[in-house]
């Protein structure tokens, strides 16, 4: 017989009182109270096995959310576009409001047989990779091949900064030539200012440097030289020393082959222009701090050059704004806490320090937040808004 019948023969049969059964039996009171009420309105019922789980789950998404994120998959794949859970969830936030884990959408992703198990994919731990500390400290720069409609073989230069990922220029061309190197090269700078230093493969558009020494440098290796530009080739068979303009050429195949093939020169450029549009402003990038897109990196801390690679910055820190609307930063030892509004509260900023001078910039948008020059001898940096009105004290 179970326990439970036990404790209503006791309770309800014998009469006996349910402190005493409870002490019997070793159960609470508090359960046998349930346990007669229920048996009260269900009789015999009563005693059957009972699941333990709950009637409402409050941490379920909704499922409008849960459709909404097949849609994003759907949409972003759609349009050649990386579509990863870690893509979805920065869509959801900055375009929609919902803050979803990346871990909650791969798992309705899996429910909806949307992701294909790789257990031999290498986890993206392992790899230990470099990444300037500046914008402009490392150009890297490389061409890929595109056929057009008509099976016309292009060729395609891409130049991008190695620290933000940002596509520098990316141009579409018959055949890439030592000729095109330098025009394009010539044409970036002129935009985007020097580079501290390149990289590239040995290709000899590029570099003479494995011929033997015949015929000097080209073109683009004197111009380097000219304005001061470090120059650095890969190691011969050793592709993944330019692993990301590599990996940006996938990233652009990917997108042109979601795309109606173009017919002329023109326009795949054209196509390459849009591209360039969607990847540097609006795509979200999973290597860079909060998967800011890589316009956002660009901007955000001041680029090197030829003269000057250090950052002025004598620290850079990443931090969020705590429930008050503060920072701490700790300086010659003392810890100071820095106003930057309630507003900001839960923010993750990038904060750029030389000396006292201070500048607190969005670490997703790289909208400036708050400039100043702190004051050592207070703990609190106010935000310098004047205070409100007083409050009046009610007449007695």
């Amino acid at each position: 017989m179970s326990k439970a019948r036990l404790v209503i023969t006791a309770v309800v049969i014998e009469g006996r009182s349910q402190s005493e059964v409870a002490q019997t039996y070793g159960v609470s009171q508090s359960w046998i109270s349930k346990l007669v009420a229920r048996y009260n309105r269900e009789g015999e019922a009563a005693f059957e096995p009972r699941s333990r789980r709950p009637h409402t789950t409050p941490g379920r998404l909704p499922q409008d959310t849960i459709a909404l994120i097949v849609a994003l998959r759907a949409e972003l794949a759609g349009k050649g576009l990386d579509h990863g859970p870690q893509t979805i969830a920065w869509h959801l936030h900055h375009h929609h409001g919902i803050a979803v884990a990346v871990s909650t959408i791969h798992r309705h992703l899996a429910a909806a047989g949307l992701i294909t198990p790789t257990p031999q994919k290498r986890p993206r731990s392992s790899y230990i990779r470099f990444e300037a500390d500046q914008p402009n400290e490392r150009w890297q720069a490389d061409f890929t091949h595109w056929w057009l409609a008509d099976h016309t073989h292009t060729e395609i230069l891409c130049w991008i900064d190695d620290h933000a990922r940002y596509a520098l220029s990316v141009t579409a061309h018959r055949r890439v030539t030592g000729a095109t190197v330098l025009t394009e090269f010539r044409k970036t700078i002129a935009l985007h200012g020097i580079p501290y230093s390149t990289l590239t493969d040995n290709g000899m558009v590029f570099t003479t440097r494995l011929a033997g020494g015949k015929g000097g440098r080209n073109a683009f290796e004197a111009e380097l030289r000219h304005l001061g530009v470090t120059q650095i080739n890969s190691t011969p068979n050793h592709p993944t020393t330019c692993g990301k303009v590599e990996r940006f050429h996938q990233t652009l195949k990917k997108w042109l082959k979601a795309q109606p093939r173009a017919t002329t020169i023109a326009e795949l450029q054209a196509q390459l222009d849009e591209f360039l549009a969607e990847y540097n402003h609006r795509r979200p990038h999973r290597s860079l701090p909060q998967h800011a897109t890589p316009a956002t990196a660009y901007t955000a801390r001041p680029k090197a050059d030829p003269a000057n690679r250090t950052d002025t910055h004598n620290r850079v820190r990443r931090d969020r704004v705590d429930a008050t609307g503060a920072l701490s930063l700790r300086l010659a030892g003392r810890l100071h806490h820095i106003g930057v509004g309630r507003t900001h509260a839960g923010t993750r900023v990038l904060m750029l320090i030389q000396d006292l001078n201070i500048r607190i910039i969005n670490a997703a948008t790289a909208e400036l937040i708050r400039e100043l020059t702190l004051d050592p001898t207070r703990d609190y940096q106010p935000r310098g808004v004047p205070p409100g009105p007083k409050k009046k004290k009610p007449e007695p």
